[in-house]
């Protein structure tokens, strides 16, 4: 629970309801497979101590479940953040406070148990929703209006709920053949239909996933658009949790989850300072201290308690832990940072039992502390002590640094929940300065949080200079500071201009001649807007100069922009991709229109810049999301490789139209015992004074590391091919198809492919398992643009020569130059509308649109019959014929 939430204890029992609900309810959904046997809620530290657990490696920011206040654009609405393709685990979901405080929710979404395992399914086993409020109604090959749905057992009426309608009355579009806005489906309170728990889990009868034998393939859904038609049973199914994973016969097999309620009250934190002298580089010592300096004094938050240890051959504790309440207690804990190096070997272990005893003198034990590890030394004995230290109940984030660092360092932080960095061995430049930035509590709270505005440094010659513009937005000011590093035994000069004019010089910064560092803290709260600084080297030979701009939340009541960075794996082997990606939001807002620029570097310090893009194309598995990502392809060598972010926004924008996220469908309403009861409207989007267009700002940030194998020594071959094509587009226009789609690479979105081969089938599966069996489009007029350009092409297909299909699939594959072909592209569906020529007598075996078009002709004869009538006559007739109208509508579709 998000440390915001106000405390109320309805929301603890509320939720061990709601589980224990969905664990019976996924165990016969999954055939009995599956079911929670333990949940462990971390409970905020703003709620009073009742005796609570205290966590382990658990943390807001690493949970599968949140609650915390509505993201403004859904409301209510249960959601999944889901941002990779089909079978892939999303990243969390969210649940309001109000969703579980208050009743009245479950006519809306269904028992909250059925509803979390609905999003469940979502996070854990990547399928989509089977409705689309987009598209709600679609065509069939039968020239039939039917609701997007799965299954099409599924029951209900159509009825109009806003003014476009006739006298309440559902629509046809005789261009499209669908309704026009404003009409609604209803569905049925007492369903005989099982499935599908992705369309409509309220239903008491949905006790099922629809599957290969029920799923409805036409509906134009993201579940059919996102995992190639299969159905969502045929997903969940391949997930590695069913592997050899027999059902148990009978639910009385099964217990009731146990649940763990944990607390984390001050955050404790030790460092583990690597101070031997196997790190190259003479310059070690100093950069060290310049990094821990930083966050000692900038970064980590206020009422930490901060203990410090140094190793090489043997471990030191250089003092016990203080906690943080003044900037002199901040000042008094980097005084006793390292100042020289120490022997020439690194026992990692010797300084990681150091630091559980600092620990465990001041907490008696190691849960939910901190330890932070920066180590480059040749040390292979680690595992002598990796098991005792996992298990101590510390959190552990590594930092390696240069080659040399022993390969199972980062284990400690993959089974501890800890950021994992890597710093090249190029220790003169900003790096080692970054990842510190990066090491921030996990509570979910910003406010107390350090941001990082900047960070850049570069080689400058003599009498040369290093300029830059930096913004400091609306959401950030409060506690900033300008850092700037040098080489030579003077500084720089020092140039700062803020929005207003006023100029700041060498002078105004706090200088430290030993370590190169000047800083300076803007008093008060930081003026918003554009900060020029430049730096200028008046030393005789080239040098590095760096410049890190830090601040912290202008308002505890308005989110700061934050920035987010993941990778898809975290160990790749040639020539298999890496995805990455940035995440940009204002709470929950996310941020639209960035500059985003991720910089990748190998152990040897070569480099690779990527531009991420939000465009919904090859890697960006939804536009618009705030989700930026591109695919990572080059690599210089094996080994260890960081990630670094640079992320620059000009007029972004928060957008106003609902995400394309996984969320709960809003029930406007059932039919009970032939009555039509609807449920409140949907209540109007929460906004919480949140600007739909934001100024500029300027973020920096730092992912953490990954390794890659098997890269090639020598002269490369071709073998990455162009990237699926996501995004693929198809309408009918008089009696051509026309495609659209986002152009990708050679290899993969980088570059320009070959060519194109398109393919049509009557049937999706046709183009899906046989795709050089259906029919051959001519491709010949099309040359592959650029990738990320948008391509349009236009074709008659044969198959409506025939005048008696309506429905089309279409896919692509890319080619590149040495024929690699990329998969098989999403399958689009083009819909051509068939008008009935007649009209036969009311038979509820003939489709929607032929109902409708009857109806309107008995309307007219009517109305013309009675045209002499008195006014209120005239009403009479009209109320009686609506609902005449009504009962036409209660068929069932």
């Amino acid at each position: 629970m998000h440390p915001r939430v106000p405390e109320d204890g309805r929301l603890v029992v509320r939720l061990q309801e709601m589980i224990t609900e969905a664990s019976s309810y996924l165990f016969n959904a999954t055939k009995g497979r599956v079911y929670f046997r333990s949940v462990k809620i971390l409970i905020p530290p703003t709620w009073k101590e009742k005796n609570y657990e205290k966590p382990k490696h658990e943390t807001y920011e690493k949970a599968d479940v949140i609650v915390a206040a509505p993201y403004w654009k859904h409301g209510d609405d249960p959601y999944t953040l889901q941002h990779e393709a089909c079978g892939k685990m999303g990243k969390y979901i969210h649940f309001t406070p109000n969703f579980l405080a208050n009743d009245y929710v479950t006519d809306i979404y269904g028992s909250r148990g059925r509803t979390f395992v609905h999003e469940w399914a979502h996070l854990r086993w990547g399928v989509f929703d089977e409705y689309d409020n987009d598209r709600p109604f679609y065509v069939t090959g039968q020239n039939q209006v039917k609701v997007t749905r799965c299954s099409s057992d599924l029951t209900g009426i159509y009825v109009c709920e806003k003014n476009s309608c006739s006298d309440g009355s559902c629509v046809i579009n005789k261009l499209t053949g669908l309704f026009k806005e404003g009409c609604a489906f209803i569905p049925e309170r007492n369903q005989t239909a099982v499935s599908s728990i992705m369309y409509m889990q309220s239903l008491s009868s949905v006790a099922e996933f629809c599957n290969e034998h029920n799923h409805n393939r036409e509906a134009p859904n993201l579940q059919n658009r996102m995992c190639d038609y299969r159905s969502t049973w045929e997903v969940i199914k391949n997930s590695t949790d069913f592997e050899n994973d027999l059902p148990l016969t009978s639910s009385s097999l099964i217990t009731p989850p146990s649940f763990s309620l944990l607390q984390k009250r001050e955050r404790v934190i030790c460092l583990v300072l690597d101070v031997s002298k196997t790190i190259a580089g003479g310059n070690w010592i100093n950069r060290l201290h310049q990094a821990a300096e930083l966050y000692l004094l900038q970064i980590v938050e206020e009422n930490t308690y901060v203990g410090i240890v140094t190793f090489s051959d043997k471990g030191e504790i250089k003092t016990h832990v203080h906690q943080i309440v003044s900037d002199k207690a901040r000042k008094q804990l980097a005084s006793y940072l390292p100042t020289a190096p120490g022997g020439k070997r690194a026992n990692v272990c010797a300084g990681l039992r150091l630091a559980c005893e600092v620990i465990r003198k001041k907490e008696g034990h190691l849960y939910g502390s901190e330890i932070i590890l920066v180590t480059g030394g040749q040390d292979n004995s680690t595992g002598r002590c990796f098991s005792e230290v996992i298990n101590d109940g510390s959190v552990i984030h590594t930092i390696t640094v240069g080659s040399s660092a022993a390969k199972e360092i980062e284990h400690f932080s993959k089974e501890t929940g800890g950021f994992k960095f890597f710093v090249p061995e190029r220790l003169d430049f900003s790096d080692l300065l970054d990842v510190f930035t990066g090491i921030m509590s996990r509570s979910g709270d910003t406010f107390h949080q350090s941001v990082q505005i900047e960070s850049a440094g570069e080689s400058v010659a003599e009498y040369r200079q290093l300029k830059r513009t930096v913004t400091i937005d609306s959401t950030v000011g409060r506690e900033t500071f300008f850092v700037a590093t040098w080489q030579s035994a003077d500084p720089p000069e020092i140039i700062l201009i803020d929005p207003i004019g006023r100029s700041y010089t060498v002078k105004d910064f706090e200088l430290d001649s030993v370590f190169h560092v000047a800083r300076l803290q803007i008093p008060g709260t930081a003026e918003t807007g554009d900060w020029t600084y430049t730096l200028i080297n008046v030393h005789l030979a080239p040098q590095v100069l760096t410049m890190t701009v830090t601040s912290r939340a202008a308002n505890s009541t308005l989110p700061t922009v934050s920035v987010k960075t993941y990778m898809s794996k975290d160990t790749t082997y040639y020539p298999s991709a890496i995805v990455v990606y940035v995440q940009i939001s204002q709470g929950f807002s996310p941020i639209l229109g960035a500059s985003v620029t991720a910089t990748v570097s190998s152990e040897n310090g070569d480099t690779v810049s990527l531009e991420l893009l939000d465009n919904g194309a090859g890697s960006d598995i939804f536009k618009n999301d705030g989700i930026y990502s591109k695919y990572l392809f080059s690599f210089s060598g094996n080994g260890r490789y960081s990630l670094k972010v640079r992320v620059q926004a000009n007029r972004t924008t928060v957008p106003q139209t609902a995400m394309p996220w996984s969320y709960a469908m809003y029930i406007p309403g059932y039919v009970e015992n032939g009555k039509l009861k609807m449920n409140p409207s949907r209540p109007p989007a929460i906004k919480n004074n949140t600007q739909v267009r934001r100024g500029d700002f300027s973020r920096t940030a730092v992912g953490d590391s990954f390794t890659v194998s098997a890269v090639p020594i020598g002269p490369y071959i071709d073998v990455f091919p162009p990237c699926k094509i996501i995004d693929l587009d198809a309408r009918m226009e008089d009696d051509k198809v026309i495609l659209s789609w986002t152009a990708p690479g050679d290899d993969f979105d980088k570059g320009q492919a070959t060519s194109y081969e398109i393919r049509t089938s009557e049937t999706p599966l046709e183009l899906r398992d046989s795709f050089y069996n259906a029919t051959f489009v001519n491709t010949s007029t099309l040359s592959p643009q650029h990738a990320g350009c948008t391509e349009i092409f236009v074709f008659k297909p044969e198959a409506f020569t025939t005048g008696n299909i309506t429905v089309i699939y279409v896919a692509i594959r890319a080619v590149d130059e040495v024929f690699l072909r990329s998969e098989l592209s999403n399958i689009a569906q083009a819909v051509m509308f068939i008008p009935p020529m007649t009209y036969p007598p009311s038979n509820l075996k003939f489709g929607v649109s032929t109902i409708f078009l009857l109806f309107f002709v008995l309307l007219t004869a009517v109305c013309l019959t009675l045209s002499t009538s008195l006014c209120l006559v005239k009403k009479k007739k009209k109320k009686n014929l609506s609902e005449n109208a009504a009962k036409l509508l209660q068929h069932k579709v």
